[in-house]
């Protein structure tokens, strides 16, 4: 139990716990003992299912909500600081946030939330993610403290960009195994940050419940195809040195990374009218099981030199698997962390539905933006995306159980 559970007295199960058997205290006072003791018992909550009781530890040397597998919901949300925040009223609206985020990951009722939002419910994967975007360390007095890695993501011909929904002085990542979970948290984040910061953009997605499959499987995109099979995976040995900001650089950044935001709307109607086999080309992998066109089953190596029997590549030189590839980008690469999204419908009756792409890296000069550039060039599935929104925000390292994220800038 944390330090702030102790001072709440209960976490979200025990308060429903505790309320019940205070009401049959109440029928029983002047009856048999036993009665209180059978009511209470039988209004004590039941056990929380498999997906309720995961736990994701807030504190740590790397932020959660990084390597962390994707959740089912998420809510993406940046904010501007209000006029006449400074730099001190940013690091107490930090500090409420990240004693927040903690007492929530763990499944304990904050500080002062009387929501009951998420009262009966358990942590479910919870994780809370800040970061920082390029227009927070001017209006802060922190100018000299802006990472070079943070330097505005250069334009694509495929952008059709909306600058309101892109950028922001701070950024929060949201994701749960549980939507009234993680609408509990993006609730709170949205009240605790008062007159200190103001929402600029919200976007909120989705992916594939666990459980869903009858084994653990990588997830689909809303094209239908099985989409991360090649991510960086914590295993690879050089993982860490892709994803985060090396331990030893001595900056306020060590053992952060930096998220790449993007709304992709997929044009889904165009998509849908493609016969099978011009999709599978399209991608490089077989829809139904994610297999390399080359051969072998979805984890097997993409053979890019392999040539089929009608003698052209069995990987087609625009295929997005090809274009996408490390060795297509001098072993460029980033984590994908992504969602789906659904936003209704356009006035031409075309769903406003596409994919919430988030990408983390120890540095996006060498990890997005060689890839995206790469894409914007040569990539046969970007006929069906539209890049809608964009961002780029420098995600510090972890903190410790009595700091609070983004510390080592805000008071070094």
């Amino acid at each position: 139990m944390t330090e702030q559970t102790e001072k709440n007295g209960m976490s979200r199960r025990r308060l429903l716990g505790t309320a019940g058997a205070a009401g049959a205290a109440g029928l029983v006072v002047g009856g048999a003992g036993g009665a209180f003791a059978t009511q209470a018992a039988r209004d004590r909550p039941a056990p929380l299912t498999g997906v309720g009781t995961r736990t994701v530890p807030f504190h740590g040397k790397h932020q959660a909500g990084i390597a962390d597998p994707a959740q089912a919901c998420g809510h993406l949300l940046a904010l501007d600081l209000a006029p006449g925040a400074d730099r001190k009223a940013a690091a107490a609206l930090l500090r409420r946030w990240s004693a927040t985020a903690a007492d929530l990951a763990a499944g304990d009722v904050p500080k002062g939330d009387d929501t009951g939002v998420a009262l009966d419910a358990g942590p479910s994967s919870l994780t809370v993610t800040f970061g920082f975007g390029r227009t927070f360390f001017d209006r802060t007095g922190l100018a000299d403290k802006r990472p070079a890695a943070l330097e505005p993501l250069p334009s694509f011909t495929a952008d059709a960009l909306d600058a309101k929904r892109g950028d922001g002085d701070l950024w929060v990542q949201i994701g749960a195994d549980d939507p009234l979970v993680a609408f509990h948290a993006l609730r709170l984040i949205q009240k605790q940050a008062g007159d200190t910061a103001r929402t600029r953009w919200q976007m909120n997605g989705f992916n594939r419940t666990p459980g869903a499959t009858g084994k653990p499987m990588t997830g689909r995109n809303l094209m239908g195809q099985i989409d991360g099979t090649n991510n960086p995976k914590p295993s690879d040995s050089d993982f860490d040195a892709r994803i985060f900001v090396p331990e030893d650089s001595g900056d306020w950044m060590a053992g952060g990374s930096y998220a790449v935001v993007r709304r992709i709307r997929m044009l889904l109607d165009s998509w849908d009218h493609l016969s099978l086999e011009r999709q599978e080309k399209v991608i490089g992998r077989r829809k139904s099981d994610g297999a390399p066109l080359s051969g072998g089953t979805e984890t097997t190596p993409v053979d890019l030199n392999k040539i089929g029997e009608d003698g052209s590549l069995a990987i087609a030189g625009d295929a997005h698997i090809r274009v996408a590839a490390p060795e297509s980008n001098r072993g460029a690469a980033m984590l994908r962390r992504a969602f789906s999204y659904h936003d209704g419908f356009l006035d031409d009756g075309s769903p406003d539905a596409g994919l919430l792409f988030v990408a983390w890296q120890a540095d996006p000069r060498r990890g997005f933006v060689p890839v995206q550039r790469k894409l914007d060039r040569g990539d046969g599935l970007s006929r069906f995306l539209r890049h809608e929104s964009s961002a780029l925000f420098a995600v510090p390292g972890g903190c410790a159980q009595d700091e609070y994220v983004g510390q080592r800038l805000l008071e070094g």
